[in-house]
């Protein structure tokens, strides 16, 4: 499994673009979930944060395992999504390292079945 945590730019200006983003991504769950197993996602959080200074982030963080297909661009979800990502972010990710990372034996055995198969 490969514990990923990226943080992006939101472009100056964009920051209701960014909420417009995970609103469409909050409404349309269920498409998002049916993208999990061909990724071999086992989890993916998205979080909003604003500094002082005005600046606002964008952190993704994600578990998969490995051999998962990257977006679909056929998808419909996958281009909307990518679309807003090319309006709201400055292009790439900063990733960070992970360092430590603690699940039960049981969830972390689930977790890599996941990874490995797409399938419980």
């Amino acid at each position: 499994m490969t514990l990923e945590l990226g943080r992006a730019r939101v472009l100056p200006g964009a920051e209701h673009l960014a909420e417009e983003w995970m609103a469409m991504l909050n409404a349309r769950q269920d498409e998002c979930v049916e993208t999990l197993s061909v990724e071999r996602s086992a989890f993916e959080g998205w979080f909003l944060h604003a500094e002082d200074d005005h600046t606002t982030w964008i952190y993704w963080v994600g578990l998969s395992g490995d051999g998962g297909a990257s977006m679909d661009v056929d998808s419909q979800l996958d281009a909307d999504h990518l679309a807003y990502a090319r309006r709201v972010k400055e292009p790439g990710w900063e990733r960070l390292r992970p360092m430590f990372m603690l699940t039960p034996d049981h969830i972390r055995a689930a977790l890599a079945r996941w990874g490995d198969t797409g399938h419980e």
